[in-house]
């Protein structure tokens, strides 16, 4: 009773086509698997940029500090 059998799901994928239509399903499968391809894409081009990054070093100098007035505040 724990598990469905393959009437239940068909039936359960039927009302499914009723309500959202083929199109609309097919255009959110495409979707997600562009979803999924370029998160992929992304996760594989980052790693050798941080290999990269991790051995660069910034060298800087602070040579003065400056400091701002907040002129939005005014006294009533």
């Amino acid at each position: 009773m724990g598990t469905f059998s393959i009437w239940h799901w068909l039936i359960v994928l039927l009302v499914v086509i009723l309500i959202f239509g083929t199109k609309k399903l097919r255009n959110m499968g495409s979707d997600l698997g562009g979803a999924v391809k370029n998160f992929k894409e992304g996760v594989r081009d980052d790693e050798p940029r941080q290999a990269q990054q991790e051995d660069k070093v910034i060298e800087g100098e602070v040579t003065a500090k400056t400091q701002t007035k907040d002129k939005s505040s005014t006294h009533v």
